[in-house]
């Protein structure tokens, strides 16, 4: 593995999963999505640590082996990785509920594929450069 393209494209991916996550969840859907009772201001820096890490994961992900350096390639990966991610986070976040709001685990899941993929165009462009 290439250790330097692991670095770039985990922060990149990183910083295009906080940009697009406010983009998408804090601006365009913020009142779609209802907030947990008892829930106070959001932490940003746990926002943007979570969005490293998975900018990390991805681009660990991207350059094993051969390493994802094409943009469609690294679009495919990506798409797969947020479909499963998604499912897996809603399905454990209600995993306590009586009811489940169907309708908001769909848009949920269709912007965190959304979200991933484009993470997954940028990592492999980002890893594409460093060639």
């Amino acid at each position: 593995m290439n250790v330097k393209n692991f670095i770039v494209g985990g922060i990149v991916g990183g910083i295009a999963d906080f940009l697009m996550g406010w983009l998408l969840y804090g601006m365009l859907l913020k009142d779609f999505f209802p907030k947990p009772e008892g829930s106070g201001a959001e932490n940003v820096t746990f926002i943007f640590l979570g969005c490293m890490c998975y900018g990390f994961m991805m681009s660990f992900i991207f350059n094993q082996g051969e390493g994802i350096s094409k943009c469609v390639p690294g679009v495919k990966l990506a798409i797969g990785i947020g479909l499963f991610m998604s499912l897996a986070m809603n399905f454990f976040y209600n995993m306590y509920s009586d009811t489940i709001n169907w309708q908001l685990v769909a848009v949920d899941v269709l912007v965190s594929v959304a979200i991933a993929s484009v993470m997954g165009a940028v990592i492999a462009v980002a890893n594409g450069k460093m060639k």
